[in-house]
């Protein structure tokens, strides 16, 4: 019988439903496609910053893509656009079977962590409104450490580093295959969600796991390391 790992979890987008902040977009923007084309930019400039090796918080950047993405189409984004961002972001709803399927991985006996670009502060909103904050043994975020975004492998090492565990015995997992790619080069493990949007690349490293959503992931989990 295979150890049973550690697992981490990605946060946003991976436990909590993103569509939530849709009616931003939506109001400013018109586009159907402004959501995720800005989700995209907030990924890929926290990576290019980190490259370049300057930190900003991903909350601040954000804020700044949405800015950015306003100026293309020749719209002005208001204080109250950016705090309407700001509150739906951090009250974002977990995806329907988040809740149960968390608690049923710990009841048999997996350790739960969280791992993410946003800060303590807004991670902890996240999951408090969400209903899911006291399944986590413990919540790390990159802005609390090593202030490079994922999937920089400082972001992983610092967790190893901090639970004191070989990287082999933790196990991402996330919706998003930038992150999955972090993780396993780092030498963790990996699980993928196939959330709305999001599909495995048939280029690097493989995800250990796949599965449409958490319970399917859990499914495997369970089956692979029970009691």
């Amino acid at each position: 019988m295979p150890e049973r790992p550690v697992i981490v979890f990605d946060v946003n987008e991976t436990l909590l439903d993103l569509e939530a902040v849709r009616p931003v977009f939506d109001r400013i923007f018109g586009d159907p496609g402004a959501l995720r084309l800005w989700f995209a930019d907030l990924i890929t400039y926290s990576e290019a910053l980190t490259l370049a090796d300057v930190y900003v918080p991903f909350t601040d950047i954000g804020a700044a893509v949405l800015h950015m993405l306003a100026a293309t189409r020749d719209l002005v984004i208001t204080d109250a656009d950016a705090a309407e961002l700001t509150d739906r972001f951090a009250t974002m709803p977990p995806h329907p079977e988040v809740p149960a399927a968390l608690r049923r991985l710990r009841d048999h006996g997996f350790r739960l962590f969280t791992l993410t670009d946003n800060t303590l502060a807004i991670s902890g909103r996240q999951l408090e409104h969400a209903g899911v904050i006291d399944v986590f043994e413990r919540r790390f975020s990159v802005d609390e450490t090593v202030h490079r975004h994922k999937p920089a492998p400082e972001a992983y090492q610092s967790v190893a580093t901090a639970l004191g565990l070989d990287p082999a015995g933790i196990c991402l997992i996330a919706c998003h295959v930038w992150d999955t790619i972090g993780a396993q080069a780092a030498g963790w493990q990996a699980a993928l969600i196939l959330r709305d949007g999001n599909a495995p690349l048939p280029a690097g490293p493989q995800p250990d796991h796949i599965g449409k959503d958490l319970d399917a992931i859990a499914d495997q989990l369970i089956e692979r390391y029970a009691a």
